[in-house]
């Protein structure tokens, strides 16, 4: 318990250390923003078109299609490259973006119902993931409205108008219900600790938006940045939603030894392997922010990235340990060790699946690259993106292997002695009605396995006659 009242404080002054100060940073002069002047006004779609014939009458593709680019220069996307070529290019790649010859794009009538243009109907094209996220009339958009040098409200060939395009879809009202109904799920069935797990999960989200990103925004250095919130995350979320008890305290001893552990194998794998840290997103905020170190970056989200595993797995190994001392008394503490590491076995092999399908499942993409390149394997686990998640998988798997005996250890080290849950005392209290059902399960483990527990001592024989 002193360590932990020693972390805490170090916590608490870490954060008052590393908290940022001042206003985000604006960034480097030349980083690549859209230019002044650029509006996200929001629309209503009141039609589609599939497809994008907007081809200009002289046949010169690169001269339509204008959706008004980021940069604010205007200039004209190429439908051929947009489309993937359909129906209009030919050679071995023709195609190949449709898939099966679906339109890759469509032409979109949108009431502009804000800003500048509000009440004007716009015609832009919808490409990307755009034309493909199922849109319909009836969806609203966040468009990009930017003010081009040329004359405004002259239509380009096709009828797309310049320097407005498809920004986003406003999804405000279908997320709000999902995240109600995820709510409502878990306090139904949790009750109380369900509600206390959603106000952790809460206060969770603010540390990361209040202090991690704006300090990681200020330069501040990533690997202190990520423990310290990561250990102020931790000790709210499992006393605020399992009790102040030295149970709970012995899982969060054995999270915090992980966390720990997790952090250094990800300073070590980002640097031997070479990471850079710039994936596809981080690419284009570079730019924006050159002060960030982008492998602090990556070592930073991979520490966040295993604090809910490691939790789940370090409160159950808690939890399993003293429910064994309550139903086996008679256990040394080297035996109770033994018993609770089995447990801990059995949880690990499944854990390590739930890691690895997590991080395949989020990444789907960049593992579909393994299936379609016509390249070794080897030399694919190579690229940044790949090696990225593997090194994410490894260092989490390996900081949860090993918070599994961390935890045990201390929680057999906490845990009420032998003489005393012999004799009725702490460890014989009445256990918590949520528990019964664990601890049933665990005195029928018992009595299968009775032959396997050491032979009792004479004492316990001579009290038991």
């Amino acid at each position: 318990m002193t360590i932990l009242v020693v972390i805490g404080v170090t916590t608490i002054v870490g954060l008052l250390l590393l908290w940022p100060s001042g206003g985000a940073p604006t960034g480097s002069a030349s980083a690549a923003r859209p230019g002044q002047g650029t509006t996200y006004p929001t629309g209503e779609i009141t039609a589609i078109t599939p497809g994008c014939n907007v081809a200009s009458p002289t046949g010169d593709s690169g001269s339509s299609g204008g959706v008004g680019a980021p940069d604010g220069s205007g200039s004209p996307a190429d439908p051929s490259v947009a489309s993937g070529s359909a129906g209009s290019a030919s050679g071995p790649g023709a195609g190949t973006a449709t898939g099966s010859g679906a339109s890759a794009c469509a032409i979109a009538k949108v009431k502009v119902d804000s800003g500048p243009r509000k009440g004007d109907t716009v015609t832009i094209m919808l490409n990307g993931p755009f034309a493909h996220a199922g849109l319909r009339p009836g969806d609203r958009l966040e468009l990009m409205d930017v003010q081009l040098p040329s004359t405004p409200g002259v239509v380009q060939p096709g009828g797309v108008d310049p320097g407005i395009s498809a920004f986003g879809v406003v999804r405000t009202i279908p997320l709000a219900v999902w995240a109600g109904l995820f709510v409502l799920v878990v306090v139904a069935v949790g009750l109380l600790r369900g509600l206390l797990a959603l106000i952790g999960l809460v206060f969770s989200g603010a540390m990361i938006v209040m202090f991690m990103l704006p300090a990681l925004l200020h330069a501040g250095p990533a690997i202190p940045i990520a423990l310290v919130a990561s250990s102020a995350i931790l000790y709210v979320v499992l006393y605020l939603a399992h009790g102040v008890s030295m149970r709970t305290s012995a899982a969060l001893a054995g999270t915090l030894a992980g966390v720990a552990v997790t952090a250094l194998l990800a300073q070590l794998a980002v640097s031997t392997t070479r990471l850079s840290g710039i994936d596809e997103s981080a690419g284009f905020l570079a730019p924006m922010v050159p002060q960030v170190d982008f492998q602090g970056l990556l070592t930073c989200a991979i520490i966040i990235a295993g604090l809910g595993v490691l939790n789940d797995v370090t409160i159950t190994q808690s939890s399993s340990v003293w429910e064994l001392r309550a139903v086996a008394p008679e256990l040394s503490r080297r035996q109770l060790f033994v018993r609770a590491m089995r447990i801990g076995r059995d949880h690990i092999a499944s854990t390590i699946y739930t890691i690895v399908f997590a991080y395949v499942g989020a990444s789907l993409s960049v593992v579909l690259l393994l299936y379609v390149y016509n390249q070794p394997m080897l030399n694919l686990l190579s690229l940044e993106d790949i090696a990225t998640e593997i090194v994410r998988t490894l260092c989490s798997g390996i900081g949860l292997v090993l918070a599994v005996p961390f935890t045990t250890a201390i929680a057999v080290a906490l845990v009420p002695p032998r003489a005393a849950s012999a004799k009725g005392e702490p460890a014989s209290a009445e256990l918590p009605e949520d528990d019964a059902a664990k601890v049933e399960w665990l005195r029928t483990l018992r009595t299968v396995e009775s032959p396997l527990f050491p032979v009792a001592d004479a004492r316990t024989t001579g009290e038991r006659a």
